[in-house]
């Protein structure tokens, strides 16, 4: 069930697994590498995401790294 106190321009942890096309588990892991934070507000069983910052993960991830 989505939050329905979510603020413009964050994600929830299901909106941000489909929008990078991983899974849930796959966010859990990128929150615990240090790649995405949760943004201030949000609980540890309910995790919001700047969409500015998916955003910019997702261009991180589809760069190709340099030679």
């Amino acid at each position: 069930m989505e939050s329905q106190l979510l603020r413009p321009g964050y994600l929830t942890a299901h909106q941000t697994a489909t929008a990078l096309g991983i899974s849930l588990d796959g966010v859990r892991q990128l929150v615990r590498r240090g790649h995405l934070t949760p943004a201030p507000g949000s609980t540890p069983r309910q995790r919001w995401f700047a969409l500015d910052d998916v955003q910019a993960y997702a261009a991180k991830r589809d760069t190709p790294a340099a030679a």
